[in-house]
């Protein structure tokens, strides 16, 4: 049987993280549970990547710093726009990185860290 993981991210605010996924990545909600009523978690889904989302109305967003949360796209500066307008901020990049990857430094609404990833051109 082959391993599969996927990140699942606690929040006080399901909705606010699914609103900035789906609009900075196209993610959409393949799974709810519950089906109806108060959610208490969300899978979202963009090609094979799955994100899952807890409400857990006591956590507290802030600075988390031993995860991040590193997501490959087709385009990091056509992305860039839309972090602030989804309630997200940069915090650096992106740089052009010697392994051959575009990197850009975000963090979600509730501070989660991510990169934005981008393979670059050969030489």
């Amino acid at each position: 049987m082959p391993v599969t993981a996927h990140p699942i991210v606690v929040t006080p605010d399901v909705e606010r993280l699914r609103a900035f996924y789906a609009g900075l990545l196209g993610a959409e909600v393949a799974q709810r549970v519950p089906e109806s009523g108060d959610v208490f978690y969300l899978e979202l889904r963009v090609d094979g990547f799955r994100l899952g989302l807890t409400q857990v109305s006591d956590a507290v967003p802030g600075e988390p710093g031993r995860v991040l949360l590193s997501v490959d796209v087709p385009d990091v500066e056509a992305l860039l726009p839309r972090v602030a307008e989804l309630g997200g901020r940069r915090t650096g990049g992106p740089t052009d990185m010697p392994w051959g990857q575009r990197v850009a430094h975000l963090r979600d609404p509730d501070g989660n860290a991510i990169n934005l990833t981008q393979a670059l051109p050969s030489a």
